[in-house]
């Protein structure tokens, strides 16, 4: 079992995407959001590497990531941050529902 360098780069994409958010822009709610997503991702791709069948976390925050940025992409047309994240949270929600259908190795 190794370490899930997807999920944690995700998480990091997503708080940096927070801390971004508020330097230039001076928006709280997008450091809260951030910090907030993005630990929850890392804490979920911490779960992953444990035990490759412990979707749940990661799967949860990143479909709310993936309907809230899409959403905003779809309303501002704007690919900074939205379509970013929606994009990046989309490939995250298919990368772990394929991990739930996978079927175990045998060692």
């Amino acid at each position: 079992m190794g370490l899930d360098w997807i999920g944690f780069g995700y998480a990091a994409l997503v708080a940096s995407g927070g801390i971004i958010g508020y330097v230039k822009a001076g928006s709280v709610p997008s450091l809260a959001a951030g910090l907030l997503f993005g630990s929850l991702a890392g804490l979920g791709a911490y779960q992953l590497s444990q035990n490759p069948k412990n979707v749940w976390l990661s799967l949860i925050a990143s479909g709310t990531l993936a309907g809230v940025m899409g959403m905003r992409f779809y309303n501002s047309r704007k690919v900074m941050p939205a379509g970013l994240i929606a994009g990046a949270s989309l490939l995250m929600v298919g990368r772990l529902g394929l991990k739930m259908i996978e079927k175990p190795h045998d060692s």
